[in-house]
């Protein structure tokens, strides 16, 4: 809740709680597609038929409807070729991406924000690069379909294999093949499937509707984008973290220079890490990639010269092309103008209910236990806060956030709910109002806590260099 007076909007709280008409209709007709991956369309029973059936009423009236309404019937008979695969995963992501829309434009009305209208295409659609390969993964795709998720073995899983490394080494098929790379890995860890107790099926359906997408001729561009030159005011730092990689997302409120209008942006960083490097030793590798982290850490914007940003707010980041500048304090940025910041447009295939990550600042409210879980009463509204987000690489904890008086957040949605992901707070600690950041960490730090985890990381590097040495002299 921003205070309307304080040049910030007043956060409708009771918009985020009611629900949007269609909503609940189009996740059901996803589930139903859904659960036909489950046992497989090779030979499809009444019941899955029936769920096709639903998915193709869901997107009736729409362009797709004709088409998936003959390719449903096609597929409840068991004979369904690979273009009949990709008009079932373009309609369910299609509804996806309604759902999407939905739920960023009620956010968009409770916080009071406006959201460009601006192109989202790339500049280059890869028509004629490696389809052979872009064809053999859409084959192995529609293999998986026809065998199910109870139907995964080693031998249909490892199929894929030699089609993922021959595109990895391609920069331009990086995107896919980075996909399937993970996808196959979650796969071959599962298998035989028929004996899976759980099976994760919204998001297993995730990765095959968004991989088979991605083989569509075209479906790959290079993304369009502009100069950027202006101030950079960092707001908070999302870390997320693999057992084989980390990436961190600074989200900030650029300032052009002149008079153009705010905008919020990202700049993104990952990098592979071994799984013994966790906790705050994690910004070791990301440092050397990012000199926006620094500034993160010590309260400073950048001034940008000519910085490439895409139609849908993200930094192409260049160290070349910024310099650090004056102090900026992430809560006077959020509280004058994170409000009057304009949205980006998200990509048509970006657009996710899972993707929703909107940077928001709560103030008002009280910290109160909801099912287990701890939430922000807002004016009688309850909201959940989703700690298990909060990276252990930094200060910030839930004890912090309890105490807290206000907090800038990732607003979510998740579970059927929003939820808020908290990336700073304030809270008073000995009588003091002080600063908590998710990123504190990230440029450095010399709280005794993060120089121990820093340390730690260094010495198990230090440890895997030298036996890396030893393999490579033998």
């Amino acid at each position: 809740m921003v205070p309307a007076d304080e040049d910030g909007g007043l956060m409708r709280m009771d918009l985020l709680s009611h629900p949007i008409e269609g909503l609940e209709a189009a996740l059901d007709a996803v589930d139903a597609f859904d659960s036909t991956l489950v046992q497989g369309l090779l030979r499809p029973r009444p019941a899955q038929g029936a769920a096709l059936a639903r998915l193709a009423d869901a997107v009736a009236g729409t362009p797709l409807g004709g088409r998936v309404a003959e390719v449903s019937a096609r597929v409840a008979a068991g004979a369904a070729g690979e273009d009949d695969f990709v008009a079932l995963a373009a309609a369910r992501e299609s509804l996806l991406g309604s759902v999407h829309d939905a739920l960023t434009a009620r956010i968009d009305e409770a916080a009071g924000r406006a959201r460009s209208e601006g192109p989202t295409d790339g500049v280059v659609g890869l028509r004629e690069h490696a389809p052979h390969l872009l064809a053999a993964s859409r084959t192995w795709l529609c293999d998986l379909a026809r065998r199910g998720w109870r139907g995964i073995d080693h031998e249909l899983v490892s199929g894929a294999g030699p089609v993922v490394s021959a595109m990895l080494p391609d920069l331009a098929l990086r995107r896919p093949a980075t996909l399937l790379d993970g996808f196959v890995a979650e796969l071959a860890a599962s298998c035989p499937g028929a004996t899976l107790e759980h099976l994760p099926v919204r998001r297993w359906a995730d990765l095959w509707s968004r991989a088979v997408l991605l083989t569509v001729p075209g479906a790959i561009v290079a993304p369009a984008a502009e100069a950027a030159t202006g101030r950079l005011l960092p707001i908070g730092v999302d870390l997320q973290e693999h057992a084989t990689a980390v990436q961190a997302q600074v989200h900030a409120v650029f300032e052009p220079a002149g008079d153009g209008p705010s905008r919020l942006v990202r700049a993104g960083v990952s990098a592979p890490k071994p799984d013994t490097v966790v906790g705050a030793g994690v910004w070791q590798l990301l440092r050397p990639r990012l000199s926006l982290l620094a500034a993160v850490s010590e309260g400073r914007s950048m001034d940008l010269d000519a910085m490439p940003v895409t139609a849908e707010g993200d930094l192409l980041w260049d160290d070349a092309r910024a310099r650090p500048g004056g102090p900026a304090d992430a809560f006077a940025t959020a509280r004058v103008t994170l409000s009057a910041a304009t949205a980006d447009p998200v990509a048509p295939l970006d657009r996710h209910p899972v993707r929703i990550a909107v940077p928001v600042l709560f103030e008002g409210y009280a910290a109160r236990s909801e099912g287990g879980r701890l939430a922000f009463d807002v004016g009688g509204s309850p909201l959940t806060v989703d700690m298990d987000r909060v990276t252990s690489a930094g200060p910030l904890t839930p004890e912090a956030v309890v105490a807290s008086r206000a907090c800038i957040a990732l607003l979510r949605w998740d579970a059927g709910q929003f939820r808020l992901q908290p990336l700073a707070v304030e809270t008073t600690v000995r009588k003091k109002a002080v600063a908590v950041h998710a990123g504190a960490w990230a440029g450095g730090t010399t709280d005794k806590a993060g120089v121990r985890a820093e340390k730690a990381a260094t010495d198990a590097v230090a440890v895997l260099r030298e036996r890396a040495g030893k393999l490579l002299r033998k």
